[in-house]
């Protein structure tokens, strides 16, 4: 039997993939350090790539609608067209930061003095309850006086403790700060290459298809570059669909605290909206920190907050957040669940937010993949098909032929 090039070739590259996978497993540290020394290396490149991939939204929308071809002529006006709503996207950005900023800040300074200012209340509590416990239990109070403390080691042992505290201290600090310049740095770097690829993103894709068709088979192309645009696409609409329903959920959550006249309202409102981009667990965190600052003013009312809290959740669950966010990514909500677990495991906040349109992606090439080949296979849909979901199907088509 005559093998032809192809095969061989094949059969070459299947046996030098497994020689790299056998050697890469055997000296897995080694791989796991080069690996996370390019991922240093191109880190920057990494973050500055996500930074143009969210202002491309704004800006996107800026430049369709802000300076639509009937508004803007001239060739001058085109090449100015880009820069400004760079710009724009940039100022919206920038001010709504610093919008928020400015008024979670002063609500949670304001929050610190009246904790500051109730601590001597707070100690004085204890002083008269540790003075009642002492009159009504005697004995209890005698053993506790029968206490006797190695005053000598005691405070070597203090000194020891705070010796190594202090170099504790000291080098901690210096990686600390480490850290910190580190992080100016690739977040300068990130936001300088993001500017550079949203003014020519343009160029820069028809260079990658460029190279894509010159070094690769077309039909691996065409298929590569269709799931590049879906990705595009359902990311963009997710960042679009998220921001939208956390800026319903605080609106609804100042209107409601307002109406009941709780303290707070708008800060609260303003954080449970913006924690809210973190998908599920995110308007969780916002209602703890709302409670336990109502809880400093009136703790009956922390107790309504939480009801009413949870009356905005299941609202915002069954009917803002499968229109808003879940018709963007055509994700059913047990997946959602999984990929937000999954991505929070593994990467924290970061993985919740990517880990929802990535599973999206994955969900519709599958689905399309397993359409594809059941349609080829020609298995019948009763096989696979459950009857409710079958009879909601038929009703659908009778819909679209009428």
């Amino acid at each position: 039997m005559e093998l032809s090039k192809k095969t061989v070739r094949t059969i070459i590259g299947l046996i030098v993939l497994t020689l790299l996978l056998s050697a890469g497993l055997q000296n897995f540290g080694a791989v796991w350090k080069t690996f996370d020394f390019v991922i240093g290396l191109i880190f920057p490149f990494i973050l500055g790539a996500c930074m143009a991939f969210l202002l491309n939204i704004p800006m996107s929308v800026i430049e369709h609608h802000l300076f639509s071809e009937k508004r803007v002529k001239g060739l001058k006006m085109h090449k100015m067209v880009r820069p400004l709503s760079l710009v724009l996207a940039l100022l919206l950005v920038f001010l709504i930061i610093i919008v928020v900023i400015f008024i979670i800040v002063p609500e949670i300074a304001n929050t610190v003095g009246i904790l500051a200012n109730s601590v001597p209340g707070f100690v004085k509590q204890v002083e008269e309850w540790a003075a009642s416990l002492a009159g009504s239990y005697p004995d209890i109070a005698r053993q506790i006086s029968e206490i006797t403390i190695d005053w000598t080691n005691f405070g070597s042992e203090i000194v020891d403790f705070l010796q190594k505290g202090l170099m504790s201290f000291v080098g901690s600090t210096f990686n600390v700060a480490s850290s910190i310049a580190s992080g100016v740095v690739n977040f300068s770097l990130g936001f300088i290459f993001a500017l550079y690829v949203l003014l020519q993103k343009e160029k820069l894709g028809s260079q990658f298809r460029k190279l894509f068709y010159a070094y690769l088979p077309e039909r691996v192309t065409d298929k590569l570059l269709e799931i590049c645009r879906l990705s595009n696409s359902t990311f963009s609409s997710f960042v679009t669909g998220q921001c939208t329903e956390s800026v319903i959920l605080g609106a609804m959550f100042v209107v409601v605290m307002l109406i009941f006249r709780m303290p707070y309202a708008l800060m609260i409102g303003v954080l449970i909206g913006f924690l809210s981009l973190i998908p599920i667990f995110g308007a969780f965190i916002g209602c703890f920190v709302g409670t336990f600052l109502i809880l400093m003013v009136n703790p009956m009312q922390a107790f309504w907050f939480i009801i009413i809290f949870l009356i905005i959740q299941q609202i915002e669950g069954n009917l803002i957040y499968p229109h808003v966010v879940g018709g963007s990514v055509g994700l059913p909500s047990i997946w959602v669940l999984v990929a937000v677990t999954i991505g929070g495991g593994a990467m924290g906040i970061t993985g919740m937010i990517i880990t929802i349109p990535l599973c999206s992606v994955c969900y519709m090439l599958l689905r399309e993949a397993t359409g594809k080949r059941l349609s080829k296979r020609q298995i019948p849909k009763e096989k696979y098909v459950s009857a409710d979901e079958a009879a909601f199907l038929a009703e659908e088509e009778h819909l679209d032929e009428m």
